[in-house]
Parts: structure tokens; C-alpha cells; sequence
């Protein structure tokens, strides 16, 4: 299938003319559709033209949302290069590999990191461009950086002729979170992104049109990348910031009529701590989607009383950039018991994608039985860089084979229950981490947790948990004990609890199970990773 997307986003261009397309809140710009597909042409233009970049040749983003939102979508699919993008929260470290690894041509980075980026991106090879001006001082010791805006004005804002092959080009190369290991680097066709932007704007529940202000505040690098073309599409605005900061975060839904935004869970659980303590107007919201973890139920029930019937939850992946599945609003409001469990689900499977669980030989299941979750759609990648024994290992037929430990019910459900290296095996009996952390956050005064297995003598591993506790709540281990052993029985229940002021958490806000288990494994043969 081929496409010319510089003519597509002409006509989009034709349609919606000065109407908002994008905002980038902290520097205060503001994108009409015509004035956003003059500047992709630019950037576009520039990638072909001034930095030299051909088909096959890679350029590397190490940005904040507002400026990642100039050399994403539509710019990528504008021109032959492939665009690579990271997490700008990552630490120099992880960025170090990740550039061994994908050798960029091009890199576009913060002005910020010049003095602790620049040299390295220099010495791999790498032409590096910033998106703010230098100091003099700066400008004297990185003489051969460049000057994002200087380089773009320079470039024609003509519509591009660079025709593409949707399924076969490599237009993306994106990291996965890594939550139980290093990160693989997933390859992406422009189909797998126009697959998930069909989805999206698909889905009833998500309610993408004309009207959407789609507030983009986890890195667009990530999740929330996945919403940014069905808004365009769908001739809404897309709106950047920077960071979690849940203040600005408000600030922002207020002034700019917020209908939409992705967060993780444990975002919502603080946006609602501070909404109890100090109320704002957040009425405009009308979807919110959450992903990249389990919500807990109990939790869940209290958002929808305090933000009402506005949270969809999608089940997505890197390797899939599709709503897998959804948790519509109207299942987020329901009462009954079976209602109840269903909102420890991931909502039932979106139509048009394919899912089953299977064993270890990858055999299906019957409905009920717990395995392996695997999906195959348009949206599920080819692979991953340079990496064949995971590619193999992951990727069979087309389908992509999750890591997701779940099982799918009678009305088509999907419950996850465990990533595979999180199950703790323990005295011969399967325990879920998601389960004993689901009946954990019933309690009311726990806010969150984190459960792995640590070592045992006996019984190979026991059930431990790490748990933050609500702000001015108190539990002992004793009463909390009790609570989760009513809840899910005495064999999963923790053998042992401890309080903790926070967990780790990836740069998306995914709480690292695998750090919390280091600690008690470390110089122990039991692997980890």
C-alpha cells in the first residue's frame, strides 16, 4: 500500500484550515491545520534536505512533549528517514546504548542536555541540532551544534513528493519500557500507526471528533503517542506539556477545555488525592484514558464518583500500538458483582483484533483457563532491531506473543493476572502479583504496592509486598494482613509487608516490580531479568 501523507495532510489542511491542530502549552505556540502542514513540509523538507537524510538513515529525538511534537507526526511520514524516539527522562546511560545501538545520523535534543549529550551524540556519529537557542557560552564550546529553527526557516514549505510503502517502509523505531529488563527496540511501518489511528477513531467510547482537545502530558515518546493521530484525524487539537506536574497539569484542563488525556494509574490516584484537597474545574473532561498498568477496582470506584463517568481504559503495548481492548465508560459505572470484577479487567477486545490465550507450546485455551495472551492485528510490529532471538521468540505467525499471563471470560473480557516473569512460584502453588496488589488497594489506606517474590528456604520463594501508604492513613501490617487473607485467601496473601515512601517507577510511571525484587535477590542464581 502506498501513500503520498504529505497530500493527506494537504486535504486535512484544506478541511479543518485555521482551526487549532496543535498547542504547545509551555512555550505558548499555537497551530492552525494549515500553519501545522506548512511546518511539518519544513521540518520535512529540512530532514531531506539541509541535514542530508536519506532512506534508511536514522535521526534521533531525545525532546520534551512540545518540542517532540515538531518532528513526530505528520513531519516523520513526510519524508524517507526513520525517526527514532526516546524517552528524554531516561538517564545518559540508557541514551548511550540506545544510540550504539540505532547509529542516528541526526539527533535532536534539548538544549539542556548540550553539555552532557552533544559530545557523545558527536562521537557516534551524529549531527546534533538543538531546539533553542545556545548561550554564547554554550555556543563557544559546542561550536558544530545547530540551531533547530534556524535550519527549519530555511527549508520550503511545499508539499513534499516522497511516496512511501505504509507496510514496508521503517518510518519509527521506538524502545520498550523495560520494566523486567533492558528495553528491545520495536520497528514500525507507517500501517501500524494508521491501524491503531482506525481503531481509535473507531471506538464509540473514545469519542474522538472535531470537538477533542487531546492533552498529551505522558511522554509522547510513549502511550499517549497513540492518540495523537486519531486527533488530527479526527480534526481535534492536540495540546502538549512537558511533565506530570499535576498542578500545571489542572491548570492546563481548565484554561484549554481539556476533553481528553492518557495517564497511568498512578497519576490518577495523586490527581485524586489533590482534587479531595483542593478542588478544581475539570468539568470540559469527557474521556480519559489510562493504561500501562492495572487500575484497582476500589480505586477505580472512588475516580468515577469524584470525576464521574468519564475513564476508559485501553490495553495497548510498543509491540501493538492498538487498543487491544477497552473498558468502556458504561462498564466503569455498573454495580453488580460480576459488574465489580469486571473492573479488574482490561475491557473486552476491540473488534477487528485478534485474541487468544494459549500455553507454553502456544496452543489455545478454553475460555477461563489462565496462559499467555497473544494478539495479532495490522498494528502488531515486524520486530525488533538487530535482534533476531527475541523477534523469533516473540513474534510467530504474525501474532505477537504478550508476556501477559490472562485469560478472556464468556462476554469476551480480557483479565490479566501476571506479566510471565512476574508469577511467583511459591511451595508449588502460581501466585499473581496483580491479584495480591489488587486486594491490597482495597484497603483504604493504601495508595499503592508493589508485590514480588523473595527468597525462602522452604518454599523456594514467599509472597512479600512494599506498600505506600495514603497520605495521613494508617494500617498495621497485622490489620492489613487480614484484609488481603479475607480478600484472596492465606496462601497468596503477603508472608510479609513492609511501608514504604514511595516505589520505583519507570519514566512513564510504571511501578518497577523488577527493582523492588533486585534488592532481595541480589547475589542470589535466581534470574531477575
Amino acid at each position: 500500500m502506498k501513500q503520498n501523507f504529505g497530500r493527506t495532510m494537504y486535504l486535512l489542511a484544506l478541511r479543518y484550515g485555521d482551526k487549532e491542530a496543535l498547542v504547545n502549552v509551555e512555550r505558548n505556540r499555537r497551530f492552525s491545520f494549515k500553519e501545522l502542514h506548512r511546518l511539518s513540509n519544513r521540518v520535512a523538507n529540512a530532514l531531506g534536505g539541509e541535514l542530508g537524510l536519506c532512506a534508511g538513515d536514522k535521526f534521533l529525538t531525545i525532546l520534551e512533549n512540545d518540542n517532540l511534537s515538531l518532528v513526530h507526526f505528520p513531519a516523520l511520514f513526510k519524508q524517507e528517514a526513520t525517526g527514532v524516539y526516546t524517552n528524554y527522562r531516561d538517564s545518559i546511560e540508557e541514551h548511550r546504548w540506545q544510540v550504539a545501538l540505532v547509529k542516528p545520523k541526526v539527533a535532536f535534543i534539548e538544549t539542556a542536555l548540550v553539555d552532557t549529550h552533544a559530545e557523545m551524540l558527536a562521537r557516534a556519529g551524529a549531527s546534533v541540532v538543538v531546539m533553542d537557542r545556545l548561550t554564547d557560552d554554550q555556543a563557544r564550546r559546542h561550536p558544530k551544534v545547530r540551531f533547530f529553527w534556524e535550519i527549519v526557516d530555511r527549508a520550503p514549505d511545499t508539499e513534499s513528493e516522497v511516496i512511501l510503502d505504509a507496510r514496508e517502509h521503517v518510518a519509527m523505531l521506538r524502545f520498550t519500557g523495560g520494566t523486567t529488563g533492558r528495553g528491545k527496540c520495536a520497528i514500525y511501518s507507517m500501517d501500524n500507526w494508521l491501524s491503531g489511528r482506525d481503531n481509535a477513531l473507531a471506538s464509540r467510547d473514545l469519542e474522538f471528533d472535531t470537538d477533542a482537545r487531546m492533552l498529551h502530558v505522558a511522554p509522547l515518546s510513549h502511550g499517549t503517542m497513540l492518540f495523537f493521530l486519531p486527533t488530527l484525524f479526527a480534526g481535534g487539537t492536540n495540546v502538549t506539556l512537558n511533565a506530570v506536574d499535576l498542578n500545571a497539569f489542572s491548570d492546563a484542563i481548565e484554561r484549554e477545555k481539556i476533553t481528553h488525556s492518557f495517564v497511568v494509574p498512578t497519576v490518577l490516584y495523586r490527581l485524586l488525592e489533590l482534587q479531595r484537597v483542593t478542588p478544581r474545574e475539570l468539568g470540559s473532561l469527557r474521556t480519559v484514558i489510562y493504561g500501562a498498568a492495572p487500575m484497582n477496582p476500589g480505586k477505580l470506584n472512588e475516580l468515577v464518583t469524584c470525576f464521574g463517568q468519564v475513564f476508559v481504559q485501553a490495553y495497548a503495548a510498543t509491540e501493538a500500538p492498538i487498543c487491544i481492548s477497552t473498558l468502556a465508560k458504561t462498564d466503569h459505572a455498573r454495580t453488580g458483582e460480576l459488574d465489580q470484577k469486571r473492573l479488574s479487567s482490561a475491557g473486552q477486545v476491540s473488534a477487528g483484533v485478534e485474541v487468544f490465550v494459549a500455553d507454553e507450546a502456544g496452543k489455545p485455551l478454553p475460555l477461563g483457563s489462565v496462559g499467555e495472551i497473544i494478539i495479532r492485528s495490522r498494528s502488531v510490529i515486524a520486530g525488533y532491531l538487530d535482534n533476531p532471538q527475541s523477534t523469533s521468540a516473540e513474534f510467530v505467525d504474525g501474532a505477537w506473543r504478550s508476556g501477559d499471563l490472562g485469560y478472556l471470560d464468556e462476554a469476551g473480557f480480557i483479565f490479566i493476572v501476571d506479566r510471565l516473569k512476574d508469577m511467583i512460584i511459591t511451595g508449588g502453588f502460581n501466585v499473581y502479583a496483580v491479584e495480591v496488589e489488587t486486594a491490597l488497594g482495597s484497603h483504604p489506606a493504601v495508595l499503592n504496592s508493589a508485590v514480588v517474590g523473595i527468597p525462602h528456604e522452604e518454599w523456594g520463594e514467599a509472597v512479600h509486598a512494599e506498600v505506600v501508604l495514603r497520605a495521613g492513613s494508617e494500617v498495621t501490617v497485622d490489620a492489613l494482613l487480614a484484609h488481603v487473607k479475607e480478600r484472596i485467601g492465606s496462601f497468596k496473601a503477603p508472608k510479609s509487608i513492609v511501608f514504604v515512601d514511595q516505589l520505583p517507577t519507570s519514566v512513564v510511571g510504571k511501578v518497577l516490580r523488577r527493582e523492588v525484587r533486585e534488592k532481595y535477590w541480589t547475589g542470589r542464581d535466581r534470574s531477575i531479568s
